[in-house]
């Protein structure tokens, strides 16, 4: 408000990019998938996940967690983690290879680079091949996106459509709501998200990044239901068409317990804040954050600090590597304020970090596509799947304990850091928060 009475010819273009915080007009799609929620939910009360029904589900927010879903904890799933981008698109490629009736496939990034014309050959074969092929991406990730490739898939009968196609923001120059979701379903059957968008850079193949530490999950089993409602409800809104799909994916014999949330701006609460919130406030012995920025809102960074304060190890853990500049000096001035509080940070620099996963006590994981910041939190609509499962936990521990053997502990104050970028340009970089 200072800015827009006191430079108005600098702040109302501003705001026209960056200033709306909630997706004007946005109508959930589950208003017309109503029977699809009933069915889900009705088998999560006739098939109780066993977390749903041990007292440590209190310990670990499962409650508070189906509540921010809307939907329940569900047993009966597999998951397989994908560390890095050739074991990703190794399984994503395989799964959409293996493919008997759809592929349903949604990426923030879509490039026309040697690993999106790999995907692009295998969604036209697929549709070849008679099953139905839709592919869902965001414009402002994906802008660089040619028209030669979309035509491509076209003209294979690829159905291919942007995720603001049919309607737009208010302001057609908004560059707030970002679908940031990564999703791949197979048949209703196997589904994969995570951190992994379509490009080389994701594969390891950018000089500049180097080697691209990512993660992505692979899952089978009810749980999938739940990832594929969040993309029909996507590609309703995108299209107005209302998906026939099949909603009935068998158990597993691993029997995990799983769950799906997907924050975004349309959400009545702030989801993503609370998705946070809820798993810091959960952890007993410890919580391990990894995420390629820092640059959480003030009630996540009070939890941090309460978390640490009461004897928990929070241990977060960030890129050291710089992809988009004001985020990454933006952290600067949040490391002193959590550090204080007992907050470990640690910067990984064997290329960029690029995960996000969320690890609590021996019990509960957390893998998807939400950054830890304001962006992620309030503006993206984003996706993660919360697995509660000791064994798969375990697996978690063991690959973030890799990556921290790759990192180093940061305990620089910002007023003594070495670089005069960091000491003047964090502290302006913070000015922009609400939308970082």
């Amino acid at each position: 408000m200072v800015c827009l009475i006191a430079v108005p010819y600098l702040a109302l273009p501003v705001y026209l990019f960056l200033g709306h915080s909630r997706f004007p007009g946005y109508v959930s799609a589950r208003r017309s998938s109503r029977k699809v929620i009933r069915d889900i939910k009705d088998f999560g009360r006739t098939h109780p996940a066993r977390v749903a029904a041990d007292a440590k589900a209190r310990d670990y927010g499962a409650v508070a967690f189906e509540q921010l879903a809307d939907m329940p904890v569900l047993p009966g799933n597999s998951a397989s983690l994908l560390i890095d981008g050739d074991a990703t698109f190794e399984a994503i490629f395989e799964a959409i290879d293996a493919a008997q009736s759809y592929v349903l496939v949604m990426f923030y990034i879509i490039r026309d680079d040697g690993l999106g014309r790999d995907l692009k050959d295998r969604l036209i074969a697929r549709a070849q091949a008679g099953c139905t092929v839709r592919l869902l991406y965001d414009t402002l990730g994906s802008h660089g996106l040619s028209e030669h490739y979309i035509r491509e898939l076209r003209d294979a009968r690829v159905v291919v459509t942007d995720f603001h196609s049919i309607r737009q923001p208010r302001s057609r120059l908004q560059l707030n709501f970002r679908n940031h979701r990564k999703i791949v379903v197979v048949d209703g059957r196997t589904a994969f998200i995570g951190g992994h968008n379509v490009g080389d850079e994701y594969m390891g193949r950018d000089a500049n990044f180097g080697h691209w530490r990512d993660t992505h999950i692979r899952l089978e089993g009810p749980v999938v239901a739940q990832i594929q409602l969040v993309f029909a409800e996507d590609w309703y809104w995108a299209t107005d068409e209302r998906l026939d799909l099949f909603w009935e994916p068998p158990s597993r014999p691993e029997n995990l317990d799983a769950l799906i949330v997907a924050p975004g701006p349309a959400d009545p609460m702030e989801t993503g804040s609370l998705y946070f919130c809820n798993a810091i406030g959960a952890a007993r012995r410890r919580i391990w954050i990894t995420s390629p920025y820092f640059v959480p809102d003030i009630d996540i960074l009070t939890s941090l600090k309460l978390a640490a304060l009461r004897g928990v190890d929070v241990r977060i853990l960030v890129a050291d590597k710089r992809d988009h500049w004001l985020v990454w000096l933006a952290a600067f001035t949040y490391f002193d304020e959590v550090r204080d509080a007992g907050v470990k940070i640690f910067r990984y620099r064997d290329g960029f970090m690029h995960q996000k996963v969320i690890l609590v006590d021996d019990d509960l994981a957390a893998i998807g596509t939400v950054n830890l910041d304001n962006r992620s939190c309030r503006l993206n609509f984003e996706i993660t799947a919360l697995i509660f499962d000791a064994g798969f936990a375990h697996t978690v521990e063991r690959m973030i304990e890799a990556d921290f053997a790759k990192s180093y502990a940061y305990d620089t104050p910002l007023n003594q850091s070495p670089s005069l970028l960091r000491r003047v340009g964090a502290p302006v970089a913070r000015l922009f928060a609400p939308v970082l």
